[in-house]
């Protein structure tokens, strides 16, 4: 009888502590974080990209990735890992319903408790979801008008375009992750705005970037002529609006009916122009945030200089840092993947231009939004004028110093963007 009495005491115990353990416990604990954003439903025929210009605007965005999501429902969208392009993995994100059960009249001790539970499922609840289903693209390539119908220039353009986002829409079905995906404001936010010709642009660094944002700003009545526009006003005076910078009402417009454009370049060379423009020129942020922890890294017997200063980066050490699973610095924009900057199976990009046909697809692309017909795309080199473009010929020059094994590497890391954009191997020994 004792020892019963002894084992329901210490059942009834045992109970009474879990009671206080669950109220007690923090609910971010328990509950898996939403986020708010907007439920997109795009269909397989139009599906859209996305992607930001300054290391302090990436700073802002990693803190505020948490502040809204949108959910894709999508059949056909791609996520990769970072690290293993020839093995592509997929990300299954699953919201769960989630309730709360809380009694109502505890005393005591329990109160205090009980208030800051609430508080806490209050601040959740406001930051969950908010989904507001979207159509497919109202726009899937501005059409061409009666008058170029038959102009062979502007039909040849024009089927080169149904053709990139044919292969686009091929390698986004073959690797599909899952039908269902979150938009963060990180997707969006490389997304510059112009309203006036209802233009989106994903902008992607070493592809004309700087150029194609100065053309956005005579668009928008900001400036006359692209030549009047310098570089530091380009990227650091805020003139042009991101769509981040919209609320979900104003998002889910813009992606729907503007008409959304981005340029790419050739992976190496676009790699090898990046390396050139940061490490081999005087850079007071890229030299001590990237430079001396790469040198630190992977340079043997550094000098005192080097590693005080991070000027000299080898591309070989670069290299060596960009394939690293365990980098000492964090990636960055300018050697990152397009797919990753733009996403380019979760936003259905109306226009693909290239680098190496820049001024024949950038005017194309002006003249079926119908601009001005006296603005075109300028030709002129944003920096280091005095200095030769990044061809294909120095391209191969830089990465003759790598291994076979490293430039092996080098092709895996941007094995979607090569597959995606069409690219050709660049070297006849890569696989």
């Amino acid at each position: 009888m004792r020892l019963t009495c002894m084992f329901s005491f210490i059942l009834l115990f045992g109970a009474a502590g879990l009671v206080v353990f669950i109220h007690l416990q923090d609910p971010e604990e328990i509950v898996h974080q939403q986020t708010p954003g907007i439920k997109y439903n795009m269909g397989f025929q139009q599906q859209k990209k996305d992607c930001i210009s300054s290391n302090n605007q990436d700073r802002r965005l990693r803190k505020n990735t948490a502040d809204g999501v949108a959910t894709v429902e999508q059949s056909d969208s791609l996520h990769l890992s970072e690290n293993v392009p020839t093995k592509l993995q997929s990300t299954d994100r699953r919201q769960s319903n989630i309730m709360f059960a809380m009694k109502d009249q505890l005393e005591g001790e329990e109160i205090n408790s009980i208030r800051l539970h609430k508080r806490r499922r209050r601040f959740i609840i406001k930051k969950s979801p908010i989904l507001i289903s979207m159509n497919s693209s109202i726009l899937n390539l501005p059409t061409l008008k009666s008058e170029d119908r038959n102009n062979n220039k502007w039909k040849s353009l024009y089927q080169i375009q149904r053709e990139r986002k044919r292969i686009m829409r091929e390698t986004c079905s073959k690797y599909k992750s899952n039908n269902r995906r979150i938009i963060t404001p990180y997707h969006v936010s490389r997304i510059f705005v112009e309203d006036k010709y209802r233009v989106l642009y994903c902008e992607v660094p070493k592809a004309g970037c700087s150029n194609w944002k100065r053309v956005l700003m005579v668009l928008n009545g900001l400036a006359s002529s692209t030549k009047d526009i310098q570089h530091n006003t380009v990227h650091y005076g805020n003139y042009l609006k991101r769509l981040d910078g919209f609320d979900h009402k104003g998002i889910y417009h813009r992606l729907n009916t503007y008409t959304k454009m981005l340029f790419i370049r050739e992976p190496f060379e676009k790699l090898v122009s990046a390396f050139r423009d940061k490490f081999e020129h005087p850079n007071n942020y890229y030299h001590p945030v990237f430079g001396k922890a790469i040198i630190s890294r992977y340079r043997v017997n550094a000098t005192k200089e080097a590693l005080r200063t991070g000027s000299g980066v080898k591309f070989k050490e670069f290299i060596q840092y960009l394939l690293d699973v365990h980098r000492p610095v964090g990636m960055d924009i300018h050697w990152d993947h397009v797919n990753r900057l733009c996403s380019p199976c979760l936003i259905d990009y109306d226009f693909v231009g290239k680098f190496e046909s820049m001024e024949e697809d950038a005017n194309f692309f002006l003249h079926l939004i119908g601009a001005p017909q006296n603005l075109t795309f300028p030709k002129f080199k944003d920096r280091h004028s005095n200095e030769e473009r990044t061809t294909t010929k120095i391209t191969q020059q830089y990465f003759a110093q790598l291994s076979p094994s490293q430039r092996q590497r080098s092709y895996d890391f941007y094995y979607m963007d090569y597959l995606m954009f069409n690219y050709s191997k660049p070297f006849e020994d890569l696989y």
